[in-house]
């Protein structure tokens, strides 16, 4: 959707929160005089803007009908809009503003996992080859604001989760696909929902876009396969990742030498690289045990992945958190290949995966590790202090998330290196 087909329409905020603010800030700045209204299910917002229709509490959603285009925030399932939505209204979001009006040229970056590190990667890579670039999505600022001052001259680095996907009818012209496994079902309903999202970055691409994608993964390939992009294909493990992130840099590496960056500039960038927090974090070192926060580790298959980042070293491992219905049988094959010597068991998903370990461990003829159930996150590091050797990693790598337990991964991770400090001083 273009800012010309706004024109003369009566335009609704739903949700307003950090893009929310942006959206409606731009569409404010846009059109002085347009009616323009905020929904959102908090009874009271801070900072809310003067002169302005206001739908706030349980019933938000039915200030749709007053409205014609809705943009839509992230968060909010489409799901729950279906029977406020009418033939006159049009729903988008400012993803889909934003690819639609950007002047310069924008890379998008998706996948289940990977997203903000290979985002940051590609960022630095152009940067250090003396572009003018900008980064946004889920790592960076919202976009909306950017569209005041950019020029076609300049580079964005756009990290597009499926909920951003999701509305989008327009493509980026580079998209960067790393992998697709499920995740986020209890937003999208099913997996082939989700995919369908997701395939949203190359969807409305043509000819002239160009398509990067993980061809070792099978879902990857057979979106590509229906892209009518010029498609570059490569292997994540073409380069084994450093230890200090599991994101392949094979995509940073291609997206440079796109733009003509030197190999020598580009390989200085990607050693020089630092680690997103809560992925991979390496947060100190106590009592001879080094702890490592991968709390963004959400799903089965980006645990296995530091595992492997991490091989050898790993002599406790926290897992568990919300059960979503995501199968942990693979993961508990990886927990015995990498002979974890102890696991630390968060609710729900934790009681699940003690045992689909304990019955592999079986099968295997093998003796299973050591499995210690924990209700908080003190609980979960006095027992790691307690179990991991000298010598050895321990690893805040969950493979769910903990919404009952935890506001988001964020704070999970932060309460973990806050309390590993704190033990490793006081202990």
């Amino acid at each position: 959707m273009q800012l010309k087909e706004l024109k003369g329409k009566r335009l609704l905020v739903l949700g307003f929160g950090k893009e929310g603010r942006d959206t409606f800030s731009f569409l404010r700045s846009a059109f002085p005089k347009a009616e323009i209204g905020i929904s959102d299910e908090k009874e009271e917002l801070a900072q809310l803007p003067a002169d302005t229709e206001l739908h706030l509490g349980k019933k938000y959603l039915e200030a749709i009908r007053q409205y014609d285009v809705v943009f839509k925030s992230p968060g909010i399932p489409t799901k729950v809009l279906e029977s406020y939505l009418g033939e006159k209204h049009t729903l988008t979001s400012q993803t889909e503003l934003f690819l639609s009006e950007y002047p310069g040229t924008i890379i998008g970056v998706t996948g289940t996992k990977g997203k903000s590190t290979t985002s940051a990667l590609i960022h630095r890579v152009l940067k250090a080859g003396g572009k003018k670039t900008n980064l946004a999505g889920n790592i960076g600022e919202p976009v909306l604001s950017y569209l005041e001052r950019a020029n076609k001259e300049d580079l964005f680095v756009y990290e597009l989760s499926s909920f951003q996907l999701e509305l989008v009818e327009t493509s980026p012209h580079i998209a960067v696909f790393l992998n697709l496994y499920p995740e986020h079902l209890d937003h999208h309903e099913s997996f082939e929902k989700y995919a369908a999202a997701k395939e949203n970055i190359t969807r409305f691409q043509t000819t002239n876009d160009i398509l990067l994608f993980n061809e070792k993964d099978f879902q990857v390939n057979e979106i590509a396969s229906r892209s009518k992009a010029k498609k570059m294909g490569y292997d994540p493990g073409e380069r084994r990742p450093q230890e200090k992130f599991i994101a392949s840099p094979v995509p940073a590496v291609l997206v440079g030498e796109l733009f003509g960056i030197s190999s020598q500039v580009i390989e200085e960038a990607i050693q020089t690289f630092q680690p997103l927090p809560h992925r991979l974090e390496r947060i100190g070192e106590w009592k001879g045990i080094e702890f490592v926060n991968d709390s963004l580790s959400t799903i089965p298959q980006s645990t296995m992945a530091a595992m492997e980042a991490l091989r050898g070293t790993v002599g406790t491992l926290i897992l568990g958190g919300t059960d979503r219905g995501i199968p942990f049988e693979p993961l508990s094959k990886a927990v015995l290949e990498h002979k974890i010597a102890t696991l630390v068991l968060f609710p729900d998903t934790g009681r699940k995966i003690r045992e689909l370990v304990e019955r592999e461990a079986t099968g295997q003829g093998r003796k299973p590790p050591c499995m210690v159930e924990a209700n908080s996150m003190e609980e979960a590091v006095a027992a790691c202090f307690a179990a991991t050797p000298q010598g050895k990693v321990c690893l805040l790598s969950p493979a769910s998330p903990s919404f009952r337990m935890f506001r988001d991964y964020r704070e999970r991770g932060e309460r973990f290196a806050s309390l590993a400090a704190t033990y490793g001083k006081n202990t």
